[in-house]
């Protein structure tokens, strides 16, 4: 049972956790639960444990990051929030407070809103207006996918930022609406060398986020990719659909797989 009041110890640790991962407005307690806010991620979270060795809970507010975090066991009974999670210990806690946040700043609305704000005076009558224009955009959704994908190329494991690169799935000048185009479901973070690979058509991925390779890449080019081993990605609906327009695009047929 949610502890309830909690002691000072405990309510000291929901709030450094809290507070050390981006949600610092303290709105104070709500049915037993503690609840925050951050000023840069849209969505509230509450916080309460049992007793002062845990389990620790986590409710999410917004049901899209709720949908993507996969982490910790869903708790019974729910929190506040859309969904909640339980924990064994405080740094399991203080990691899912990461992904919450990161997911909050980086998932479809926030990079467009984002955008919007940056562009709205801009002008777009020439080449190269448009051009400055773009590469906000292409800035601002670099910085998304970082966010989401935890400044890691998910196939590799590569985190040099130099050597990441923000790969749109459907490209930018084939994105109906800037919607699409700031959309952090139309992105993988990949290292440059599968960047230029997935840019140019030798590869792209199944539905259940393998690897497929074209006919078109050389062996050497395989082995130097290493596909056999790479790591299958995390995808959501919204990712497939892309990866689907990207197969059909290259030609690709899902009986390709590695």
């Amino acid at each position: 049972m949610i502890e309830s009041p909690a002691s000072f110890v405990v309510r000291t640790e929901l709030q450094k956790a809290a507070f050390d991962n981006g949600f610092r407005l303290d709105l104070g307690l709500d049915s037993g639960w503690f609840h925050y806010r951050s000023t840069t991620a849209p969505g509230d979270i509450w916080l309460a444990a049992v007793g002062k060795s845990g389990p620790w809970f986590l409710s999410v507010g917004r049901g899209e990051v709720a949908a993507e975090m996969a982490v910790g066991a869903i708790a019974r009974p729910p929190g506040p929030g859309t969904t909640t999670y339980a924990f064994a210990t405080l740094a399991e806690l203080h990691e899912a407070l990461d992904v919450t946040y990161r997911l909050g700043i980086s998932l479809p609305d926030a990079p467009l809103k984002e955008f919007l704000a940056a562009t709205k005076n801009a002008s777009r009558t020439t080449e190269a207006e448009r051009l400055v224009v773009q590469r906000v955009g292409q800035d601002i959704f670099r910085q998304a996918l970082v966010r989401y994908w935890n400044g890691r190329c998910p196939v590799t494991g590569i985190t040099d930022p130099v050597l990441l690169r923000a790969s749109h799935i459907v490209a930018w000048a084939e994105c109906e609406s800037d919607a699409l185009r700031l959309d952090v479901h139309n992105g993988l973070l990949l290292s440059a060398l599968w960047d230029a690979a997935f840019d140019a058509g030798l590869i792209s991925f199944d539905d259940t986020g393998r690897a497929l390779r074209s006919p078109n890449l050389t062996p050497i080019a395989a082995s130097e990719l290493k596909i056999d081993s790479a790591r299958a990605l995390t995808l959501t609906e919204s990712h497939r659909a892309n990866l689907a327009r990207h197969r059909a695009k290259h030609g690709f047929a899902l009986a390709a797989a590695t």
